[in-house]
């Protein structure tokens, strides 16, 4: 049985809550230097990556601003080119790019809950 895509939205609010609440407090000198945030970031953009695949393309259609291919590839880099994560593009990634996704995430969730609800309402 497939999941719910409103727990993937929940995870990609959850993850750049996280990230947020990482880099708080950092300049991109002190966040280069801080090898835990650095990896916090990067867990919490496969995370991101990941969930963002499994919310449902129509939806992602209508947040067309947001470059849904490459946050799902960002994942892929982060794994499999790991040693090529530069803490620029991460930095970068996290402070140009978060709060669109953000708030087009939260824009999907509201969706998917009015769906939901509206299901409902009809099978009573």
């Amino acid at each position: 049985m497939a999941k719910d895509p409103k727990l993937y939205a929940d995870h990609l609010l959850e993850a750049i809550a996280n990230i947020e609440e990482d880099i708080a407090g950092h300049d991109f000198d002190s966040f280069r230097s801080d090898r835990r945030a650095k990896q916090l970031v990067e867990r919490n953009l496969e995370i991101i990556s990941e969930a963002s695949r499994r919310l449902p393309d129509r939806l992602k259609a209508k947040e067309n601003e947001i470059e849904w291919k490459a946050i799902a590839g960002i994942g892929n880099i982060l794994r499999h080119d790991y040693h090529d994560s530069h803490p620029v593009i991460l930095w970068e990634t996290c402070k140009k790019d978060l709060a669109r996704l953000k708030a087009a995430v939260i824009r999907i969730r509201r969706e998917l809950a009015r769906e939901k609800s509206r299901d409902r309402d009809l099978s009573l």
